[in-house]
């Protein structure tokens, strides 16, 4: 579509290479000759008289407030006094700041007055088009050949006040901002049904699980009552059982020739350099030493960390893991895959949580909390076939929701590229 979309008649070029030819009659401007770049403040005691005390009518902006899709920011006016610290650097409605840490070099535009600390830096005397601002430094590209400190952006006030922008005159920045926000509203409402899509789908899987695991595949068999509140009705034939007597707690420590093994609730129970390499990232590795490191044979389950969000992962590798970990070794008619699901059923999960009035983010949980939970006595056959089934099911769901993801990616693509070619003139919207 942009390459279609027409062009100015005459381009020169702008001698900035992030920028590359702009039209003949626009200009390149450093950020500092269109205002001041100030850097916010430091926090200050609510009751500290130096400061302000207009704390019901000024809200205070943290980097954490600052999300990935935010085009403008919108705190409660309340949010001041229950933090409990107040701000020296006040912002008005409609003046642009940039975050220098934590989301670095997200740009928002205020909607109300706020007060920002010293994660950021501003524009007090922008006076133009923050608007046309703001789609500049969105799409990333100030920031080409800027210097950084490890993988992390150097910006700061002179760094910021030196980048060089393509400025159109100030009539053409209103057309610019007009046909972008037009654009992009429109870009978004498609990216928003395709997430709608994606909720339904991970919806539509839970359920598909939830009820295969606890009811089976076939919906005409007679049903009673389980007597366990999380599970309810079973097919007749099916019982319960206490989990203790179906997966016994492991007890071995680590082997001499176990490879370490890393437990995760997005890969399950793999060696630990397969997770760094599928993560790009190294994990802290500890010696071999069986006094902190339990065995783990294949086909167990693992409790991890993180039980309590659904961390209870099967195993296909023989190796140790952390003493943090608690290791479960399935009896005899248990086929593992079957359970697999029936540990990530959203039930089960809550059931978990509720073993624990302390349930926290990353609280452990304890082979004690996994036994308080009834189990389901199913044929091994009928195990078997609600695996497959879950499995096919499932795959497809998978399929559809990475299709939407995609779709989602080349959407924000061209977003990103369509803003980047009006504000630096590869294409003519006026």
């Amino acid at each position: 579509m942009l390459a279609v979309m027409p062009r100015y008649e005459a381009y020169k070029d702008s001698g900035v290479e992030w920028l590359g030819e702009i039209p003949e009659h626009w200009q390149v401007r450093r950020i500092k000759t269109l205002s001041m770049i100030k850097r916010g403040a430091s926090p200050r005691p609510i009751d500290d008289p130096r400061y302000f005390s207009e704390k019901g009518e000024y809200s205070w902006v943290r980097i954490a407030d600052v999300s990935a899709n935010e085009h403008y920011l919108n705190c409660t006016k309340e949010k001041l006094s229950r933090l409990g610290a107040s701000l020296s650097v006040k912002i008005q409605p409609g003046q642009i700041f940039l975050s220098i840490a934590g989301t670095v070099g997200k740009p928002i535009i205020s909607k109300i007055r706020c007060c920002i600390h010293d994660g950021f830096v501003y524009f007090p005397e922008l006076k133009d088009n923050p608007e046309f601002i703001y789609r500049v430094f969105e799409t990333g590209q100030p920031y080409l050949g800027l210097g950084k400190h490890g993988t992390q952006l150097n910006l700061n006030s002179e760094t910021v006040g030196n980048i060089r922008i393509a400025y159109p005159p100030v009539s053409e920045q209103g057309e610019i901002i007009s046909f972008l926000d037009r654009k992009t509203t429109q870009i978004d409402q498609a990216i928003q049904v395709k997430e709608k899509q994606i909720t339904l789908l991970k919806e539509r899987k839970h359920i598909l699980i939830q009820n295969a695991v606890t009811r089976g595949l076939d919906p005409a068999v007679p049903m009673k009552d389980s007597g366990v509140d999380w599970i309810g009705e079973i097919p007749a034939h099916w019982l319960t059982s206490r989990s203790k007597w179906l997966f016994l707690q492991r007890r071995e420590k680590a082997k001499k020739s176990d490879e370490q093994l890393t437990a995760s609730q997005k890969y399950g129970v793999i060696p630990q350099q397969k997770f760094m390499a599928l993560e790009g990232r190294k994990v802290t590795q500890v010696d071999l030493n069986p006094e902190i490191l339990k065995h783990v044979s294949a086909n167990d389950f693992v409790i991890s960390m993180r039980s309590f969000q659904g961390g209870i992962e099967h195993c296909l590798y023989e190796g140790c893991v952390s003493s943090a970990y608690v290791p479960l070794i399935p009896q005899e008619n248990i086929h593992a895959p079957y359970f697999k699901y029936l540990f990530k059923s959203q039930r089960y999960i809550e059931a978990l949580q509720s073993t624990s009035n302390l349930v926290r983010d990353g609280q452990a949980l304890r082979y004690e909390n996994f036994c308080m939970v009834d189990l389901l006595i199913v044929p091994v056959e009928e195990q078997l076939k609600i695996a497959v089934y879950i499995e096919q099911k499932s795959t497809k769901i998978n399929k559809a929701i990475t299709l939407h993801q995609q779709q989602i990616e080349r959407l924000k693509e061209y977003k990103a590229t369509l803003i980047n070619s009006a504000v630096t003139g590869k294409i003519k919207v006026a």
